[in-house]
């Protein structure tokens, strides 16, 4: 999601599968970066107890090591990714479930995996 576009496609599809009931994850690295993006401790309290409320994905020790590889995949290919982004890449891949972001940056990476990501 992004903060300069309050009301794009992303945000309406999140609360409509909000309202669908369906399932819905996050992790601890989404939470972090949202937070670090909000200054006043009332937004941040409720952007905290909001994204908390979805279960949570844990990264287990191979999924450092297939996001590494990625990672490199994807360098070798000519594209630059982060260590955030490529963990949060292999959470989906692992769980086989669809990423909802704003990022073009895993548009890129998808290119080079399996990836799947939610399109308007």
């Amino acid at each position: 999601m992004r903060r300069d576009d309050p009301g794009g496609p992303y945000v309406g599809e999140l609360v409509r599968a909000i309202g669908a009931n369906e399932s819905i994850y996050s992790t601890g690295l989404v939470l972090q970066e949202v937070l670090q993006g909000f200054v006043g401790p009332r937004q941040h309290e409720q952007i905290r107890q909001r994204l908390t409320s979805f279960p949570f994905l844990q990264p287990l020790p191979d999924d450092h090591v297939h996001a590494a590889e990625l990672r490199n995949k994807c360098r070798r290919a000519g594209v630059q990714i982060d260590t955030i982004d490529a963990l949060l890449a292999q959470l989906c891949l692992h769980h086989d479930l669809t990423l909802l972001t704003a990022d073009r940056d895993f548009l890129h990476m998808a290119r080079h995996c399996a990836l799947k990501i939610w399109k308007p």
